[in-house]
């Protein structure tokens, strides 16, 4: 558990130097270092939302959310991610899900770390605004059901159809997270099996510790000093590699 921990804390620490909370790359330790995997996703989500409520909180005291309209998005994917962490799934489609998510991340990440920053005055998308909270929802639905917070995914999506600026999409995807995190946390924890006890939960109560401690040394010490891309592509590699194996198994 002390190395786990330490690694979380890690994580915890370079994620927030740049913004983000880690939610994949949790998911990955925690299988590497040989979590049951029924427990992963509620561990996964409970270290994920430690780290964004404090992103959360700042966004909006700089009144980021303002004009974010994010709203309607989270008025559509805490539901889904609620009813995504209650749909009962058994630990081989779990693994299989958990395998192509962590894929699809990694793959992500990587292509993120490596594309040339887009210009400005790019052209509009022609995808309808009203198709962003739909596709919210969906991501919200398998967030909940494998147990990652899908900022991952929600966030090119924000990007490609301009919904807002920047740094405000930043601000969008920490609350996403973090309301997503917490709705699946309670599904979840209403799915979990019988056999499986909330002892073997709290057990892992240093983790929270640790990526709490972490996050707020990245906040403090190091907002923006490690390159944003290096990053990604490292965490890239680790999110690959655990998709690959768990997918091997299925």
């Amino acid at each position: 558990m002390a190395w786990l921990a330490m690694a979380f804390a890690a994580v915890a620490l370079l994620y927030s130097s740049v913004g983000f909370g880690g939610g994949s790359s949790y998911t990955a330790l925690l299988i590497l270092f040989g979590t049951p995997v029924l427990l992963v996703p509620v561990i996964s989500l409970a270290c994920n939302l430690t780290v964004t409520s404090a992103g959360v909180w700042r966004c909006w005291r700089s009144g980021l959310y303002a004009n974010s309209n994010a709203a309607p998005i989270l008025a559509l994917s805490v539901p889904a991610a609620f009813l995504g962490g209650l749909t009962p799934i058994s630990e081989d489609r779990l693994i299989l899900l958990l395998g192509c998510g962590l894929l699809l991340a990694g793959l992500q990440l990587g292509w993120t770390s490596i594309r040339p920053p887009a210009e400005n005055g790019t052209a509009r998308s022609s995808l309808p605004r009203w198709a962003a909270p739909l596709i919210g929802a969906g991501v919200g639905y398998v967030s909940g059901l494998v147990g990652i917070g899908g900022g991952i995914f929600l966030a090119p999506i924000l990007h490609f159809v301009r919904w807002a600026p920047p740094r405000i999409i930043a601000a969008l995807s920490s609350a996403y997270i973090a309301a997503n995190s917490l709705a699946a946390i309670v599904g979840k924890s209403m799915a979990l099996p019988e056999d499986v006890r909330l002892s073997e939960i709290l057990a892992h109560w240093p983790l929270l510790a640790a990526v709490l401690v972490g996050s707020w040394l990245g906040h403090r010490l190091l907002l923006g000093r490690f390159p944003e891309r290096t990053i990604k592509s490292l965490t890239a590699v680790l999110i690959l590699f655990v998709a690959i194996r768990l997918l091997a198994t299925a």
